[in-house]
Formats: C-alpha cells, sequence, structure tokens
C-alpha cells in the first residue's frame, strides 16, 4: 500500500475547514442578513465545513500590544483557534468611506501565521460600489500576510434592496453565481495549498 497516495487522496476526500470572518461591528449592521444567505450557498457544498468568526461578537480593543493583559489573551484563544483552524477564509466586509472596518484590520494585525498559504475570497457589500473599493485595499493586505485571494467574488451594491424582508434575494441570479465561482476556486486552492503544505512547510 502507497502510504504517501493514501494520505493525499484521504485529504483530497476530507472537506475544508471554511471561516467566514463578519467583519462590521456597527450598530444596526446588514451584515447578519447577508450571512445568512451565504451560508446557505456553503451548506450546499459537501467539499466545505463552515465556522463563523463574528467580529460584532469579539472584544479586541485596537492597542496592540506584544504583552496583552489577561482579558485579550483570553479573547484571542477564543478567536485565534478559529483562523488557525481554517483553511479557506471567506471576509464578509461593508465599505465605510471607501475602506473596510477597523474591526476587521485590528484581527488580521493581531494574527499573522495563521492566514499563511491560504486562500482568501471576498463577499462585499455597500453603496453603488459594492464594497469592491474595501476588498482592493485587502487584496494588498493579505498579500502581506502570505495569503492567496481569489479573484472572483460577491458583490453586493446597495445590498439592503437586493434583499426581501425574509432575507431572501430578489434576484439572486448573480450573487448565487458568483458566491459558486469564488467557492469552486477557493475550493481548488485550499486543496493545493494544503497538498503542498504537506509535502514541503511554506517558506515566508
Amino acid at each position: 500500500m502507497d502510504i504517501t497516495n493514501s494520505a493525499a487522496a484521504a485529504r483530497a476526500a476530507a472537506p475544508l475547514t471554511l471561516a467566514l470572518v463578519v467583519a462590521s461591528d456597527r450598530a444596526g449592521r446588514f451584515a447578519p442578513v447577508i450571512a445568512d444567505w451565504f451560508r446557505t450557498r456553503v451548506a450546499e457544498r459537501p467539499d466545505f465545513e463552515l465556522t463563523v468568526l463574528d467580529l460584532a461578537e469579539t472584544t479586541l480593543p485596537t492597542s496592540l500590544s506584544y504583552d496583552p493583559d489577561p482579558g485579550v489573551r483570553a479573547e484571542l484563544a477564543r478567536v485565534t483557534p478559529v483562523l488557525e483552524a481554517a483553511d479557506a477564509y471567506v471576509v464578509l466586509t461593508p465599505e465605510y468611506n471607501h475602506s473596510f472596518p477597523a474591526s476587521l484590520k485590528n484581527l488580521i494585525d493581531r494574527h499573522y501565521t495563521e492566514w499563511r498559504a491560504k486562500p482568501v475570497g471576498f463577499v462585499s457589500y455597500g453603496g453603488i460600489s459594492g464594497g469592491i473599493r474595501a476588498v482592493e485595499q485587502l487584496r494588498q493586505i493579505y498579500a502581506e500576510m502570505h495569503a492567496v485571494t481569489v479573484r472572483d467574488g460577491v458583490v453586493l451594491p446597495n445590498a439592503q434592496g437586493q434583499f426581501d424582508e425574509d432575507g431572501r434575494l430578489k434576484d439572486p441570479t448573480g450573487p448565487e453565481a458568483g458566491a459558486k465561482l469564488m467557492l469552486d476556486q477557493l475550493a481548488w486552492w485550499g486543496h493545493a495549498l494544503k497538498d503542498a503544505k504537506a509535502v514541503r512547510p511554506y517558506a515566508a
């Protein structure tokens, strides 16, 4: 029996752990509606197991320290393992003033190796731009984290008008196609990078 091939086959068959990072922590935010919709997309995919990290439910201060106090250490002990265990990420972000929320930058800046050599996709929303300016900035930041951002994603301009009162998309055609394409790319990159790291450690 070829142990190497058997291990590779097992990795290929196992679903990837996908972490959905909900970036907005603003009062009255629309993010939960979009997150619920996206979760239904992932639920149809046997190649992913979804975990959710909602930054509105975290209490990480914006002041960074190499020696955080016990409260911050306790919060990191809850948050960091979610990022560490993930094989891939989807960042759900609004666009605030042509950028993304400070809560997300704070999360990124507090972690480094957790993102390394893993793929990242984006679901963005906002006004007429649909959050694409926030995503373009995030691509540069995640490159610094040694992460791989996939090309395609979900863009929701004027997002509140796209959903009905029950949280369903009025016209799901474009967003669902974008979600499928993004998840297909995340699956490819997730398995490719996971297999590569099993052969040799990533050199940062």
